[in-house]
């Protein structure tokens, strides 16, 4: 016969956020914890015999109410923050992941690290000025270089910001894609624009492009800047040659921050071994003052048939 603990919600408001619509957010702790999660009055509880996963729940159960009070909402990302902070038993991961939860001002919700992976990645954005992040789809790598790139710009850390990648599909020729550049390369970028999206409401990030504070660019129009105090992003970076991501790199000015993002095992380039994500990983490793971020399917955070799919290819290669 299976036992209960339960932890007392004092604020029906809280509650209510703490169990999402629907109850939802109860689902997916139940999921979690393969164990039973009800509401009780203003009691959320867990059905276990399991004295360890009782308290876990607690301090769970607790930390979500913190997030709750601050935040005005709870949901997917936050549960599987502050799950898997907690899972590590480490003081110390506990501490980075609460270090690491990106305020974008103005923007429609805070956004938390789901993985240690992730918040380790939003710490080298914030410390280092050249940060490279490699792995494959669904790891975050984009969502969060533009949330991060988000907070810099509208807490005014950086005057702009510059989004950038290779076009291989039409070998970097714009010229006859209908439309401004900015028209043109829209297609490409539409990861990018999606993340921003759902971060910064329509009204803001249509005042933050016509105003040229959000640009994009094909890297092939990159050279010969110097771009100071930027946000520069260099999304699908596997597709880069080593002379583009030489090119792109030496783009760095004053007071300016450049994230790098690719996917080593989606390279369309005519020869892939001669990627500029590939090459650079190599030839920068030995410098300090530059981070690199290495994902892989353990850090998936999309639908769960993501990382199976990621695994099925890898291990046919």
């Amino acid at each position: 016969m299976s036992t209960s603990t339960a932890v007392v919600i004092d604020n029906p408001r809280l509650l209510g956020v703490l169990c999402g619509p629907n109850d939802r957010n109860l689902a997916e702790i139940s999921t979690l914890f393969s164990s039973p999660v009800r509401t009780r009055g203003n009691e959320i509880f867990l059905e276990s015999e399991n004295e360890e996963l009782c308290l876990f729940f607690n301090r769970l159960l607790r930390r979500l109410t913190d997030i709750a009070g601050k935040d005005q909402v709870v949901n997917s990302r936050h549960i599987q923050s502050v799950y898997t902070a907690l899972e590590s038993g480490r003081e110390e991961d506990e501490q980075v992941f609460e270090e690491s939860v990106i305020h974008i001002p103005g923007g429609l919700c805070k956004v938390y690290p789901r993985g240690l992976r992730q918040a380790e990645y939003v710490q080298c954005m914030s410390s280092s000025d050249l940060v490279f992040s490699i792995g494959p789809a669904g790891t975050g790598k984009t969502y969060l270089t533009v949330a991060h790139a988000l907070m810099e710009l509208l807490t005014r850390r950086k005057r702009k910001i510059v989004i950038t990648r290779p076009v291989v599909e039409s070998g970097e020729n714009l010229g006859f894609l209908p439309g401004d550049l900015t028209q043109k390369l829209g297609p490409y970028l539409r990861p990018l624009y999606d993340a921003m999206e759902d971060l910064i409401e329509p009204d803001l990030l249509a005042r933050l492009q016509a105003s040229g504070q959000i640009e994009v660019a094909p890297l092939a129009y990159m050279r010969g800047r110097s771009l100071k105090n930027c946000y520069i992003v260099l999304d699908e970076a596997q597709n880069t040659t080593v002379e583009q991501m030489k090119m792109f790199l030496t783009r760095l000015g004053e007071g300016s921050r450049a994230v790098v993002t690719g996917d080593l095992t989606q390279v369309d380039l005519p020869r892939p071994e001669y990627n500029g994500l590939a090459d650079a990983c190599k030839v920068l490793s030995s410098i300090d003052d530059i981070a690199f971020v290495h994902f892989d399917s353990g850090d998936v955070v999309r639908h769960p048939l993501v990382r199976k799919i990621v695994d099925a290819y890898k291990s046919r290669a």
